[in-house]
């Protein structure tokens, strides 16, 4: 236990400068470090990795930091060494050496904090080494992930039921920014929680108006709405070829705008990034590969040109709007077409099951893989050239290794986007024989040794950039004269990687032997329509307050309607704004039935509008048979 119950807040402010916790971060903090099985459900924005870092560093021992997002888990780890916490990561994507050492230096290294990949768990080297750490804190991110009901589902989380056997008596946290309430449940089953332990903040965002614009020239629109909303903003679509076409479409009517995908390189993403971050740019276009893990709190504006294909989904992009407190505002543009390329998703999500064995039997050719053989062989992959190599649809072949992934037959591990990274093979005296022969090499080697410790004992990521700069060379030159240095054994290089990889994880079998589950199909086209019928539903409503729904699809009730979204903010039918038309009904019809009411008597009670009372009240006695009006007096029937 703590010595005092203030040595949260003394970590928080010596680690972190801050004075106080943000709501619920307390509450989720203590419950971890009584060493109780936790859900924390906390909206995008909210403070999550707080959560497990603060009651993490008041233990003794390691915490494993589960996340799919390599980027994030890199960002945290960079995070926690500035501010004087050992950190480290594995990842899919280092090399078999590079894990081994890690996992060493967390057994005998003193590191608080390990992030590790979900693909990483089940491998049989880091079960071994876990069993040796001394771990306090099983920490969950993503945790929507691991449930087959959620929008996001990925079969190598459910490994972190069998890290839980090995680790029986450490506590979990499971945290998740959208969960609807059957995910929360399934998330707690499947993690094993040894009781039900729920701390959850209201999905409600007061200063964050919802908006949809039925409009056919969505760029214009698009356009219209940046000139009139100031500040920083997020514009989200479908395509990678859309964000270029989009931000080419801003700069050219003098907006400074950034595209952004997840086919950029690291060091392109990080410059895009940070541009924005920094307000040197206004606008970012970009695909769902952005955002994950950005915490800037002033974006005023985040615009949908493409609905996505959840409310989950839809909720965490909005999210990213307002997280200062601020009027923000989350805009969807949408046209008549896009209902019908919203089912479109449906098929494209679940090709027929032939064209997914054809797929399974295009991939063992395509690797020269033969039946019977190819069990845990891991091949680069480029979705795009085996597409073309046996004239397959893109969209749909990749939908089918999904499936297929999810059958068991492989491991489709995508965006594997590592930065280059350097270990010195030659020992400090061979090495400085070797100076002197080129002033670049010396150079380059200079900066190197200045600017990155530990080159001699562990792989270290580099920026070829960054040296280039700071060599006055071009980066390509850097980039040779590294490959070359790796040829005569001064220095181990793996340049900048990133390239899909499939593993199979079963042998190859015949086509007609390849067994699509039902799990894996069946069930899973059934929830996802089920998803997007509410995506279509919230796209075409016209009556009901936006925020409403929201909350209701997340099962949380609001009392009133928000007052800023584009349908609160209509004219109802009756000439007055649908909110106040809905408050005043909601509160006619409370009233006693089959009794005869003065208006008079019903507007001074409740200190109402007498217009608007008035418009409600005739309009009802117009069109609803539930209300009849006499005189200056109203019946509400049974």
């Amino acid at each position: 236990m703590p010595e005092s119950p203030d040595i949260f807040h003394q970590i928080l402010s010596q680690y972190w400068g801050y004075k106080s916790f943000r709501p619920l971060q307390e509450d989720i903090i203590h419950s971890v470090y009584e060493r109780k099985d936790t859900f924390g459900l906390m909206p995008t924005g909210g403070g999550k990795s707080i959560t497990f870092q603060v009651p993490a560093m008041a233990m003794e021992g390691i915490c494993i930091v589960v996340t799919p997002l390599i980027a994030l888990m890199k960002d945290q780890v960079d995070n926690l060494k500035k501010r004087g916490i050992k950190a480290t990561s594995i990842h899919s994507g280092q090399s078999r050496e590079f894990i081994i050492s890690q996992l060493e230096n967390c057994i005998f290294g003193d590191y608080k904090f390990l992030y590790v990949s979900p693909e990483r768990l089940s491998s049989e080297i880091f079960q071994i080494k876990l069993k040796a750490m001394n771990v306090c804190l099983l920490a969950i991110d993503e945790s929507h992930c691991i449930s087959q009901w959620g929008y996001d589902f990925r079969p190598s989380y459910l490994a972190i039921a069998d890290i839980r056997k090995i680790l029986p008596n450490v506590p979990v946290l499971a945290l998740t920014a959208t969960a609807t309430p059957a995910v929360v449940d399934d998330i707690q089953e499947k993690l094993l929680f040894k009781e039900k332990n729920v701390f959850k903040k209201s999905f409600q965002r007061k200063n964050l108006a919802y908006i949809i614009r039925k409009s056919d020239n969505k760029t214009e629109t698009l356009k219209y709405i940046l000139e009139r909303v100031q500040g920083s903003a997020v514009v989200y679509v479908r395509s990678r070829k859309k964000t270029k076409e989009t931000a080419d479409f801003l700069k050219s009517n003098g907006f400074t705008a950034e595209f952004f995908h997840a086919g950029l390189s690291m060091e392109e993403k990080n410059l895009r990034q940070d541009r924005w971050m920094k307000g040197e740019c206004r606008i970012i276009v970009a695909t769902n590969a952005f955002g994950m893990g950005i915490d800037k709190p002033d974006v005023r504006l985040v615009v949908h040109l493409d609905m996505p294909g959840s409310l989950e989904e839809y909720y965490q992009e909005a999210g990213r709007a307002g997280r200062d407190g601020e009027k923000a505002y989350a805009v969807v543009i949408s046209s008549n077409i896009d209902n019908a390329r919203l089912k479109k998703q449906l098929t494209d999500s679940f090709p027929e099951k032939d064209l997914i064995k054809r797929v399974y039997e295009a991939l063992g050719n395509y690797f020269q893989i033969a039946v019977g053989f190819g069990l845990d062989t891991a091949h680069d992959f480029d979705l795009n050239d085996f597409c073309m190599a046996f004239k397959l649809p893109i969209t749909q072949t990749h939908s089918s290794l999904k499936i297929l992934e999810l059958c068991g037959y492989i491991e489709y591990i995508e965006n594997v986007d590592n930065a280059s990274r350097i270990i010195f093979t030659a020992t400090r005296e061979e090495l400085y024989r070797y100076l002197g022969q080129d002033k670049t090499i010396d150079d380059i080697l200079s900066v190197i040794l200045r600017s990155y410790s530990g080159v001699f004992s562990d792989y270290v990521y580099i920026n070829e950039s960054y040296i280039a700069a700071a060599t006055n060379v071009n980066r390509d030159t850097v980039y040779h004269v590294l490959l070359n240095l790796s040829k005569y054994h001064i220095i181990k290089y793996i340049p900048e990687k990133k390239t899909p990889i499939i593993i199979f994880r079963q042998v190859r079998v015949e086509k007609e032997n390849v067994r699509i589950l039902p799990s894996a199909y069946e069930d899973r086209k059934e929830r996802f329509e089920q998803r997007l019928n509410k995506v279509l539903e919230y796209n075409n409503e016209k009556s009901i307050c936006r925020t409403r729904i929201l909350l209701s699809y997340f099962g949380e009730n609001m009392d009133e309607d928000c007052g800023t979204c584009d349908i609160c903010l209509a004219k109802h039918d009756s000439g007055i704004a649908n909110k106040d038309y809905n408050k005043i009904q909601k509160l006619i019809l409370e009233q006693p039935k089959d009794t005869l009411i003065s208006v008079t008597d019903f507007i001074n009670k409740y200190k109402l509008n007498t217009d608007k009372a008035f418009a409600v009240i005739r309009f009802m006695a117009d069109n609803d048979d539930r209300l009849k009006l006499e005189d200056s007096a109203f019946i509400v029937y049974s």
